[in-house]
This record gives C-alpha cells, sequence and structure tokens, in this order.
C-alpha cells in the first residue's frame, strides 16, 4: 500500500507555477518509489481566508497522521508578500494532528530600501521563524549556512537541504554533446526579472554579446521565458550592427524549453548569484549546458559541482570575457557541459531529489 503525502499550495502564480511545477515532477519521481503525492491548494485568495481556512480544516481531518508538505514563498500566502497568515495554516494542520514539513522555496525575505519594504522583510522574516518553529520538517532550498535568518540552535535540527529541480521532464541518460563542423553557436537565456532588475539585466547581457561578438565572429542569442518579450526590442536594437542572430520568445510550455535548451551551447545566467534553489539555471544543467554565472550569498555545493564558469564584474573574468573562453574553446566547452551533466545526474535529477524526501521524512531521520 502506498504511503499518502499532501503537497499544500497557496495562490496560483500565473502566467506559470513554478512551484504547482515542482511538486508535480517531484510527486511523479516519488510514484517510483511507492508514495503518492496529491497537490491541494489553499484558494484564500479566491474564497477569503476565513472560508479557506474553514474549508482547509475539514479536509485536514482526513490527513491525520500523514505528511503535508507546505510549500512556501512570500506571494503565494499575501499578494503583496506580508505572509504572516501562513503561520495560520500550519497551526491548522498541527492541530489537525498531521505531520508538518514546510518546504522553504522563498529563503530569504524581499530586499528594498523604503519603509514599507523594511515592515516587509520584518513580517516575513517572523513568518519563516515561526514556520520553522512550528514545522516537524522543514525544507530548504539551499544550505541553512547560507540562509541569513535560521538561528544555530535546536531548530537547526529539523531543517534538511533538498536542492530544486529543473522543472522539466530530462531523461538521466545523456550522451556527450557531439561538436559538428561549420555550427552556429547559440547561447540561451532563459528567464529576465521583471521592473529595473529585468533592465540592468538586459544591459549585461547586451554588454556580454557585443564583447563577445566582436571577438569571435557570427553566433546565435536565444532568450525566452518569462519577460524575456518584453526587452525583445531592446535586445534587437543594442545588437543590430552585429553578425548575432537573434530570437526572443516569451513563456514557452516544457517541451519548448527543453528543444530550445538542447539546441544551445552555454547558458547564460545574469538574475543575481547561482544558487540551488534557481530552477531556470538548473535547467540548464540538466540539459547538459555549461552555465555561465556569478556567485552570490547562496552559492553552495552541490551548484559548484556543477558546469558553472562564474563571471565577476569587479575582476578581469567580466561576463563578456567569460562568455568569449567558453564559445572559442570547443574542450572547455564540453568538459563543463560534462559536469553539468554529472551535476544533474547525482543532485538535481527528480530522482535524486525524491530520495533526499525520503530520507528526510523517515521515521529514523
Amino acid at each position: 500500500m502506498k504511503e499518502k503525502w499532501i503537497a499544500l499550495l497557496g495562490r496560483c502564480d500565473k502566467p506559470t507555477d513554478a512551484v504547482e511545477d515542482y511538486c508535480k515532477y517531484l510527486g511523479e519521481a516519488l510514484a517510483g518509489a511507492g508514495v503518492e503525492l496529491r497537490l491541494e491548494r489553499l484558494e484564500w485568495n479566491a474564497a477569503g481566508w476565513p472560508a479557506a481556512l474553514r474549508e482547509l480544516r475539514q479536509h485536514a481531518v482526513a490527513w491525520r497522521g500523514q505528511w503535508v508538505l507546505v510549500q512556501y514563498t512570500a506571494l503565494a500566502w499575501s499578494a503583496r508578500g506580508f505572509s504572516g497568515r501562513f503561520l495560520r495554516v500550519l497551526r491548522l494542520l498541527r492541530r489537525a494532528g498531521t505531520k508538518v514539513g514546510v518546504v522553504f522555496h522563498d529563503v530569504e525575505p524581499y530586499s528594498g530600501l523604503r519603509l514599507v519594504d523594511q515592515v516587509r522583510r520584518r513580517v516575513q522574516v517572523r513568518t519563516m521563524r515561526g514556520a520553522l518553529k512550528l514545522a516537524d520538517v522543514a525544507i530548504l532550498t539551499v544550505p541553512a549556512e547560507k540562509i541569513s535568518w535560521v538561528r544555530m540552535s535546536q531548530q537547526l535540527a529539523k531543517t534538511r537541504f533538498v536542492p530544486v529541480g529543473a522543472n522539466l521532464d530530462v531523461p538521466l541518460a545523456q550522451g556527450p554533446r557531439v561538436a559538428e563542423a561549420g555550427k552556429v553557436l547559440t547561447v540561451a537565456v532563459f528567464g529576465i526579472t521583471g521592473g529595473a532588475s529585468g533592465e540592468r539585466e538586459t544591459q549585461a547581457i547586451l554588454g556580454a554579446i557585443r564583447q563577445t561578438a566582436k571577438s569571435i565572429g557570427p553566433f546565435r542569442l536565444s532568450v525566452f521565458g518569462r519577460h524575456a518579450d518584453e526587452r525583445e526590442s531592446s535586445l534587437r536594437e543594442g545588437l543590430q550592427d552585429l553578425p548575432v542572430e537573434v530570437s526572443v520568445e516569451g513563456v514557452l510550455n516544457e517541451r519548448a524549453v527543453m528543444e530550445r535548451l538542447q539546441a544551445s551551447d552555454v547558458l547564460l545566467f545574469v538574475r543575481s548569484g547561482i544558487s540551488t534553489r534557481r530552477s531556470s539555471a538548473i535547467a540548464g544543467i540538466a540539459c547538459g549546458l555549461p552555465v555561465i554565472a556569478t556567485a552570490g550569498s547562496e552559492t553552495a555545493q552541490p551548484i559548484t559541482k556543477a558546469g558553472v564558469a562564474f563571471y565577476s564584474e569587479g575582476s578581469g573574468k567580466t561576463l563578456g570575457t567569460v562568455l568569449t573562453n567558453v564559445l572559442q574553446n570547443a574542450d572547455y566547452r564540453q568538459t563543463l557541459a560534462e559536469q553539468s551533466r554529472r551535476a544533474y545526474q547525482e543532485h538535481f535529477s527528480w530522482q535524486a531529489i525524491a530520495r533526499k524526501y525520503l530520507q528526510a521524512l523517515s521515521p529514523d531521520a
């Protein structure tokens, strides 16, 4: 008889919900290990909090003794990131006799200098610390020592580190990429942040592509995913005088994302420091790509075991310099690609992630 777990999600993110995709792929991997993971959603944004909690109380009666894995991002539990009501959900589940797991997809509070940002940050830190206290097990998507609010205390014994997966159905067995003579190399960018951060990312991409084009000649830039289409005019205008073929697409389905990545030769990741919770970077690793990224406060193993070529704008290893080196050196590119394939098999595949969940939630953990 299969063991039954519940994945409890907050409001749905649009146009794509990475947390729902995460739970779906995790469930498929757990099914092979004899665990049924059923997705449930607390529709507080549609029904209102009082009605949503009443409905949850009714459902939770049938979940007594089962693991309920509550998925945390601040915006899943509050329209503006004031996530304090999340603790009501956990208290209700504890009173119902469930085993409560909290999966922290957001591991740090939001930044910002305004008074409202400072208040929101305090609420989020208080919420996350409260959630850690209430949980039987807390799944952290980056190592605990990299998280600012996790206190080194008895509560640390509750935490388990499990990196995120790629939200793609990438097979475990992948052969090495075969270099094709005369093939135009392709640089992929999977997703750009919205707002002012997206503008900075776009300028970083343009600077690197311009520098590389002047050094190696023609190649192709493939940009796709969230907010990519909003930057199309800037990208095309910024590269119009260079021998770079530009392809820009918005949100794609999973199969199309995998096709774009597998047709590429390197992934540029410019959305802050790379880490084990950055699913767009891990998608490149899963597809056996070298990834060019910068290190940040969350950067740690096993992401550093993948084929990541690090850049730092404050040193001689700028984004453009590293990109040029990776594209010019086929042997180096192949070495990085092999490191990514190996890291995916050992750490970032859904089979590897499911094993970590089984270890984390076992009675002897």
